[in-house]
């Protein structure tokens, strides 16, 4: 398991300078690490850099196999980022972490970015 603030991040807005990145496979063990990083990230410089109430971009597409320990994850980063007075906003959500957050009632918690192959037609 890995994570690491990233520049750069395809379709993240050029004004928000705080992207995590999380990645493998995600255990208790380093959720208050998850959470430890950004933390720093949102009381250093880039984060005052942070309109209030911006979202923070957190890049999920590489979890191996989520479970219900990502959910976890997802949903302390996202307590993080709301005392720091910001919202998170996962991006390149995998269909089983989207599932599993549904199911628990996180989705309405925190942002999940829509992809292509994720949107439904409307009516023609």
């Amino acid at each position: 398991m890995n994570f690491a603030r990233r520049s750069g991040l395809p379709g993240v807005e050029a004004d928000n300078p705080i992207t995590l990145t999380v990645a493998g496979r995600v255990s208790r063990a380093v959720v208050p690490d998850l959470c430890a990083e950004l933390e720093r990230a949102l009381a250093g410089p880039r984060g005052a850099a942070l309109i209030p109430g911006a979202a923070v971009d957190c890049d999920v597409g590489g979890i191996i196999r989520p479970d219900l320990t990502a959910v976890e994850a997802v949903a302390r980063l996202g307590l993080v980022a709301r005392r720091a007075g910001h919202t998170l906003r996962l991006r390149r959500v995998p269909p089983e972490l989207r599932a599993l957050l549904n199911l628990v009632g996180l989705a309405d918690v925190v942002s999940l970015e829509e992809g292509p192959e994720e949107r439904v037609p409307g009516p023609s």
